[in-house]
């Protein structure tokens, strides 16, 4: 019970949030930082990105760039993997954790892309957004990553932990925190931010173990407020 009281008392917390000036000045530093911060999926495609995303749900990029590769080797193109059976998805993908789901995710994805779009991967948040397994976070990242479509930001788990505790946003749902993020920050931050983040979170600012006594933004943190 403790335990539990401490990480509601914890998810609660609210941070003291930057302005628009002060939260440009903290990503700056940190786009200097990650120079080369880019996508951690691997792709070829449209549709190998789309299923990465599918797989990436509680499961490390490293993981799941090695599933990808597998799995288009056996099902080459989205109409081979429409007829797939699904059993032989399930085989494939199950290191990458809930593969029951994630298999049924990718099979009806690619029947949606091929009976609905002509085998083309949508290039519209609104179509994108009726795949099976892809929600407005990937939406933005297929947009983004293969038509050069920048309208809105990725919010994924180390984006929405992050912003609370840079003092981005406190709002507690992706939708809201991207909507704050979209009004702090100006557009030509927007396709970088999730990158920067997610290895900000993954190097610095850990969280069980944040590394703030070395983290570059340190003096600028909230918590230093």
């Amino acid at each position: 019970m403790v335990i539990k009281m401490e990480k509601v008392k914890q998810a609660s917390k609210k941070y003291i949030k930057k302005n628009s000036k002060q939260a440009e000045e903290m990503l700056n530093i940190l786009k200097n930082e990650y120079p080369d911060a880019i996508c951690g999926l691997e792709f070829r495609s449209p549709i190998e990105l789309v299923c990465a995303l599918i797989l990436a749900a509680q499961c490390t990029d490293a993981r799941v760039n090695q599933i990808i590769p597998i799995l288009f080797a056996k099902f080459p193109d989205v109409y081979a993997l429409s007829k797939a059976d699904i059993k032989q998805i399930q085989e494939i993908v199950k290191p990458c954790g809930f593969y029951v789901n994630k298999s049924n995710a990718i099979l009806n994805t690619a029947n949606i892309i091929v009976n609905k779009f002509n085998g083309v991967v949508p290039d519209t948040m609104e179509e994108l957004t009726t795949l099976s397994g892809i929600g407005r976070k990937s939406a933005n990242i297929i947009l983004q990553e293969c038509f050069g479509k920048v309208e809105g930001i990725a919010v994924d788990t180390h984006v929405t932990r992050l912003s609370r505790k840079m003092g981005f946003s406190n709002e507690t749902t992706q939708e809201k925190i991207e909507n704050e993020l979209m009004n702090k920050f100006n557009k030509k931050y927007w396709s970088i931010l999730n990158h920067v983040m997610v290895l900000h979170g993954r190097k610095y600012c850990i969280a069980r173990r944040p590394q703030c006594d070395i983290c570059p933004i340190n003096k600028l943190c909230p918590k230093n407020d």
